[in-house]
């Protein structure tokens, strides 16, 4: 369903009439396009501290390219900040350019991951995530601002080039940690972990499984994996079989029609990869079964739990003990804004999506240790789909602005996302959850 506020907004007696009455003034974000795939403009990069990064190559490799007017971006290295005094050049810095940043632009603070022998840099290191936060929510005009704690500039460059591009038109207020070094995913050559030979086909040769892919987020995560070279298996219910099969033959994928609650699946998805291999495992199979507690069933209860995590823990033992990961593998699972920050009448769900949290965390270091592979999480917030179209109109207008974007994000928002942690340059994210909710003023 079209979001008529938005298009309100985007002419000029909408945006005189909504300025007048104090209402939200969203602006339609630049999201990728085949024919703009990146910003262009002015980079700016700061720094605030005694910073020990070289990061002048990484930006010319991961930011906008030439061209246009004015900044479109703005990079603070912020990672030698260690005192109070030194985070006053971080309002230094920021404060006379922060107007200037273009629309739908970009604001990225590098940080340090906070010393635990040093409680000053620890304060001071925190202190930039309610900065970050904060200038996030009051930036305006689809600009978005997250933090980057990192350790050498190389292996943060795949993070940086998503964060710095239109691909991350929803995502804003988040903090995302890059370990000291990455793996290159079997790919080859690239320094620091980033390991995409070629930027915009990164997961070429690659295979892929997408779980729920016949409709909505699913198919969108399929579709964005196909775009950037990958083979694509395409697995939901038997139920969906017709969208899944059309599904399948328009991004040149396979359709594996499957029940992911199935105590098999594991072992039937295993012997149904092409060539028995696997390098992205991406979980995004969900139900929602809304009740208030007092009202609801164990039936209810049971259905969402198995659906959106059982089955997403015996899935993933089964292949990771099956071998079929490639050197480099990525799990990508679908948490939820609702595992975060709760939601009235979804207890079964809340819960669900918080365990995939509690996945991510615990198997993380162990799946990366063992065999390779990294494990990461999405966190959609309001998305616009069929389902959130069949909310009731004040309901639905209230998950749209509740947000710093004041707007619903689109599925391909997620699958960019998706996209970013699954590519072979990501090597060095793992055990993050990134919620993809234009930053939700409901949770952290």
């Amino acid at each position: 369903m079209a979001d008529r506020y938005l298009s309100l907004t985007g002419t000029a007696p909408g945006r005189f009439l909504t300025r007048r009455l104090g209402l939200p003034q969203p602006v339609r974000l630049r999201r990728w396009s085949a024919e703009q795939p990146s910003f262009r403009g002015e980079l700016l990069h700061l720094t605030a501290g005694k910073s020990e990064l070289d990061l002048a190559p990484v930006l010319a490799r991961s930011g906008p390219r030439s061209g246009g007017e004015g900044p479109v971006a703005v990079v603070l290295d912020a990672t030698g900040v260690r005192d109070v005094e030194a985070l006053a050049e971080v309002h230094a810095a920021l404060h006379p350019v922060v107007r200037s940043v273009a629309e739908s632009g970009r604001v990225v603070v590098l940080g340090a991951p906070l010393d635990p022998a040093d409680h000053h840099q620890a304060a001071v290191q925190q202190a930039l995530e309610g900065f970050v936060r904060s200038l996030g929510k009051e930036i305006g005009r689809g600009r978005t601002v997250n933090l980057v704690r990192l350790l050498e500039a190389g292996a943060a460059e795949s993070t940086l080039r998503f964060l710095l591009s239109p691909r991350s038109a929803y995502v804003s207020g988040q903090v995302i940690e890059v370990g000291g070094h990455g793996d290159d995913g079997g790919g080859g050559g690239g320094k620091g972990g980033d390991g995409d030979g070629d930027p915009e086909k990164p997961l070429a040769g690659r295979t892929a499984l997408v779980t729920g892919a016949a409709r909505g987020i699913g198919e969108a995560v399929a579709a964005t994996l196909a775009r950037d070279g990958a083979l694509v298996v395409c697995l939901d219910v038997p139920a969906a079989g017709g969208d899944l099969a059309a599904v399948a033959e328009r991004l040149g994928g396979v359709a594996l029609p499957l029940d992911i609650t199935a105590e098999d699946a594991g072992a039937r998805i295993a012997d149904a990869l092409p060539g028995g291999r696997l390098d992205v495992l991406v979980h995004n199979a969900g139900i929602t079964r809304d009740r208030r507690l007092v009202n609801m069933a164990a039936e209810r209860w049971g259905s969402v739990l198995d659906v959106n995590l059982a089955s997403v823990l015996r899935t993933t033992d089964v292949l990771l003990g099956a071998g079929v990961f490639r050197g480099g593998g990525r799990v990508v699972a679908t948490a939820s804004i609702a595992g975060v920050a709760g939601n009235a009448g979804q207890t079964n769900y809340a819960a669900s999506k918080a365990g995939v949290v509690g996945l991510v965390r615990s198997l993380a270091p162990r799946a990366l240790a063992e065999y390779g592979v990294t494990v990461n999480a999405v966190a959609p917030g309001f998305i616009e789909t069929k389902m959130t179209a069949a909310v009731p109109l004040f309901i639905r207008e209230a998950g749209r602005r509740m947000n710093s974007l004041a707007q619903g994000g689109l599925p391909v928002d997620v699958a960019e996302t998706t996209a970013w942690f699954a590519s072979p340059g990501s090597g060095a994210v793992n055990g993050q959850v990134v919620r993809v909710c234009g930053q939700s003023l409901l949770g952290a």
